[in-house]
């Protein structure tokens, strides 16, 4: 086998690596509202969270053609196979330094910011297909913005529909609704997060010539939702404990009102083929739904923490990626 093929097998398991750290890096993301009202035991949010996720990983793959086309062109890229596995070098180290500290910081981030540091490092910014790398970047800065109005509006609302109700009974009542919403927010998130991983193999099909259009074949798919799945399985506490509880306490109405905002957003990216970064969808969620219920009951010194991790990801991913890929360009 020649090298370009090798380094193509490598980037399909360094991509399906991904997408098995993504699957438990973004687990709590999902069911983080359901665990810490206790709807659900961590075990079994975790195993139904592997299962819609694995289902919404196989249902569409329009954000897999954004991410394969979008940021870079594989069909002009030079050095293409080095430049992808470096960007997943890249995004898997940043996904596994923040989940070992508990910090849920954006996968969507991390890859997007790794492919364009890689390229840039490989064939200088002129690489970069600017129309859709600014359409990706709009979706993901302004995803979070609109999730906190929505978590604020969803949670108004709420506050409407149970004005006349016993709390208590609501929120075992809306317990039950609990286990709905998370199993909806689990499977948008495999439909947008899985997309990922799909669209970096095609990139590296396309690029090793071992595929001359951007349709995202059956192998693709099934291996990336697999991966996806087996991952979420794994589950990830730390991130959980973190966005079930730090941002701000959290009761079953206001985990509903989250949890729906947030699939609602992430699955209306999916529909625009759009790639959102599921983790700043549903933590900004949850600060509107605190913000709309009292605005000192959120801990704004977490979350300003998680919203400095949003900011740095892009750039410590982008600087990190550009490096690894000069180093692989040494050796390869």
């Amino acid at each position: 086998m020649d090298m370009v093929l090798y380094l193509t097998i490598a980037i399909v398991v360094f991509a399906l690596a991904f997408d098995f750290i993504n699957g438990f890096h973004d687990t709590a993301n999902a069911i983080a509202t359901s665990v810490s009202t206790r709807a659900l035991k961590p075990r079994t949010a975790i195993y139904m969270a592997a299962v819609m996720n694995f289902i919404g990983a196989l249902t569409f793959t329009g954000v897999a053609k954004t991410i394969s086309k979008d940021i870079v062109d594989p069909f002009v890229l030079d050095n293409g196979s080095l430049v992808i596995l470096a960007a997943l070098i890249s995004a898997i180290a940043w996904n596994l330094i923040t989940w070992y500290y508990g910090i849920p910081s954006s996968s969507s981030h991390a890859l997007i910011g790794s492919i364009a540091g890689a390229a840039i490092s490989a064939a200088g910014f002129g690489i970069l297909n600017y129309g859709g790398f600014l359409k990706i970047m709009e979706a993901l800065i302004l995803s979070p913005f609109i999730a906190i109005a929505g978590g604020f509006l969803m949670m108004s609302l709420f506050k409407v529909l149970l004005k006349n109700r016993n709390l208590f009974k609501a929120n075992k009542r809306i317990r039950y609704l609990q286990i709905g919403t998370a199993a909806l927010q689990s499977f948008t998130h495999g439909t947008n997060d899985a997309q990922k991983a799909m669209g970096i193999i095609t990139m590296a099909l396309i690029a090793a010539n071992l595929q001359t259009g951007d349709d995202i074949q059956l192998w693709v798919r099934i291996a990336a939702a697999t991966a996806m799945g087996l991952g979420t399985s794994i589950g990830g506490y730390k991130i959980i404990k973190t966005v079930g509880g730090k941002i701000m306490k959290i009761r079953p109405v206001n985990g509903a009102a989250a949890d729906l905002n947030s699939a609602m957003i992430i699955f209306g990216a999916t529909l625009i083929h759009l790639p959102v970064s599921t983790t700043h969808v549903i933590s900004s969620s949850i600060m509107g739904v605190g913000t709309a219920q009292r605005v000192k009951g959120v801990k704004w010194d977490v979350a300003k923490k998680i919203v400095m991790t949003w900011i740095i990801t892009l750039p410590i991913s982008a600087t990190l990626a550009a490096i690894i890929y000069q180093l692989l360009d040494i050796f390869f």
